[in-house]
């Protein structure tokens, strides 16, 4: 098994990308902090993959509160002791032109998206460096690279994830620990599936493969940056967009 016995938190787990990893993650026999906002869904969630005999565990967090991912950090080594890999998974879009897009639109995403990861980051750090060793996976985006109409904040968002990213390999390979990013294109989350048919096959238009992604080809860019096969892999930024043509 390719993460056996290793434990890995997830922020955003509760859906999407994020569940689809954490599925994957105790496929491969890691132990899964499946952490989300909303703790219904992440208990419930958390409750359907222990009930198929996986170890799971459900932690709320706010990621934009630098409390709360302490909170999530302690409740995790107080459970296991160690934390081998954290995906900074989660995060939020608020859409809305330049011309239209309020402060608090623009400022909600940044809090989310950036500093959460900027955030969940600073306090796994430390952590990783006493253990001599630790993956960290940040969740970056092709709009991150190309820019989208629309998406001033989250493309704002996550270009500066792929900056950190790069600045902290830097500073923490000669720790031991990797840092890299993934950058999904189009994926079938339950919040893209929502958008119009119209808009889908724009989007699909848009792809070499034709297909919107599944959440699980992103899962496995996430396992596999989390195994020990990517051990000599480090500050790179992963596209999983299926040969997007911006």
């Amino acid at each position: 098994m390719r993460l056996k016995d290793k434990v890995a938190i997830i922020t955003g787990g509760a859906s999407g990308i994020g569940l689809a990893a954490c599925r994957r993650f105790v496929e491969e026999g890691a132990k899964v902090v499946l952490s989300d906002y909303d703790a219904e869904k992440g208990k419930e969630e958390a409750k359907k993959l222990q009930d198929e005999g996986y170890d799971v565990q459900f932690v709320q967090v706010d990621v934009a509160n630098m409390k709360s991912v302490r909170e999530l950090m302690d409740c995790t080594l107080n459970m296991y002791g160690r934390i081998d890999v954290l995906v900074n998974n989660a995060g939020i879009t608020q859409d809305a032109t330049l011309l239209k897009m309020t402060e608090e639109q623009f400022d909600r995403v940044i809090d989310v998206n950036l500093k959460g990861v900027f955030y969940c980051t600073k306090a796994v750090a430390p952590i990783m460096v006493e253990q001599g060793k630790g993956k960290i996976i940040n969740t970056s985006s092709v709009v991150g690279v190309y820019g989208n109409f629309g998406q001033t904040n989250y493309a704002a968002s996550k270009s500066a994830v792929i900056g950190m990213t790069k600045t902290w390999a830097k500073e923490l390979g000669r720790k031991g620990i990797n840092v890299n990013a993934v950058a999904p294109g189009f994926i079938a989350t339950p919040m893209v599936q929502k958008m119009p048919e119209k808009v889908l096959e724009k989007m699909k238009g848009n792809v070499s493969l034709a297909r919107l992604g599944d959440p699980k080809d992103v899962a496995n860019a996430y396992l596999f940056l989390a195994s020990d096969e990517s051990d000599y892999v480090h500050g790179h930024v992963l596209h999983v967009d299926g040969g997007i043509m911006m």
